[in-house]
């Protein structure tokens, strides 16, 4: 049985949400507070401290606390590990249509 790591495991539960994929591409053309991201997307403060411990916790997202606000930025995981394992499935699947093609080729004839 393969193993994954549990770093894959939580980016991939992380961006599996489209509020926090939203959350991302938000972070990725500023930093934004939680309040800021709460309004930016309608909802409660609760609510988007939750979304942002889930991407905290797979650090695609930090946060600094200044005063009362705190900061959200996007995180030091670039995701590298995640891309390498999809292009690796892309190709499997890639292969079996290759492979399905020609038999549905060589059946034709």
């Amino acid at each position: 049985m393969v193993q994954y790591s549990a770093d894959l495991d939580s980016a991939f539960a992380a961006v599996a949400d489209s509020t926090r994929r939203g959350i991302l591409e938000r972070l990725g053309r500023a930093d934004a507070s939680i309040t800021q991201l709460a309004h930016s997307f309608a909802m409660t403060l609760t609510g988007m401290k939750k979304h942002v411990a889930v991407l905290e916790g797979a650090r695609l997202v930090t946060t600094r606390k200044e005063g009362r606000v705190r900061t959200c930025r996007i995180g030091p995981r670039r995701l590298a590990h995640e891309a390498a394992w999809i292009e690796k499935y892309q190709q499997l699947m890639d292969d079996r249509f290759n492979r399905l093609e020609a038999l549905l080729e060589r059946t034709r004839e």
